[in-house]
């Protein structure tokens, strides 16, 4: 059987981490096999030699956590990131633009982050649920697969919830069978990531990984 290690973002993206914490969280990435461990960009040359030639990808953040820096900005930092040494770049979409309608802005936004590190990164692109209705939901999740990402990602873990199965499953419905969803905040128990996952995730972020796994491992 899988473990359910191999569909976790193992997270640490608070303000307050220091590079022992994150050597720690490398550690701990390598011991479970997480699918990566995903940390503010500064950390990502630390953790891509931590974990070079283990199979344990590394994700950062671009344009977080509020979406509110222009397309070039988003552009080169998640560039810079992959110059780096990140596998993944987790972007939040510009959220202002998605309430005022201009879809047309948020997809350009976002096509500007994939052009940047295309062939070389997988996107996920950061909707953050909890500030859109169920239509803005689909139609945000529409316009990632549109822009050509490889993932919709829900949530921040900075707004007011995260991740809702109801949600999960607006996006699934919305993107399709065979597209990447990512369920982020406020997954913390192995029930929760199963619910998820069943609602139509395929990766999730979780500071609790480890918590997470040893609850999976319980449950055997």
């Amino acid at each position: 059987m899988t473990s359910i290690a191999k569909y976790i973002d193992y997270t640490l993206l608070k303000p307050t981490a220091v590079a022992a914490d994150i050597e720690n969280m490398c550690r701990e990435a390598l011991e479970y096999k997480f699918a990566s461990i995903c940390i503010q960009p500064v950390f990502v040359k630390l953790c891509a030699s931590l974990l070079a030639g283990s199979g344990v990808g590394v994700t950062t953040v671009i344009g977080f956590p509020f979406g509110a820096t222009k397309p070039e900005t988003k552009a080169f930092e998640a560039a810079q990131a992959v110059a780096d040494g990140a596998t993944e770049v987790d972007m939040v979409m510009n959220i202002g633009e998605m309430l005022s309608g201009n879809l047309a802005a948020v997809q350009e936004d976002i096509e500007a982050v994939v052009e940047a590190v295309k062939g070389r990164a997988i996107v996920k692109v950061i909707i953050e649920t909890a500030y859109l209705s169920p239509e803005q939901i689909a139609a945000a999740s529409k316009i990632v697969k549109a822009a050509g990402a490889d993932f919709v990602k829900t949530s921040t873990g900075y707004a007011p919830s995260g991740a809702k199965v109801e949600d999960i499953r607006i996006i699934r419905e919305a993107v399709g069978p065979d597209f990447g969803i990512k369920a982020s905040g406020g997954v913390s128990s192995y029930q929760t990531a199963v619910e998820m996952m069943a609602a139509g995730a395929t990766r999730f972020g979780a500071s609790a990984g480890v918590k997470i796994v040893e609850e999976e491992q319980a449950s055997r």
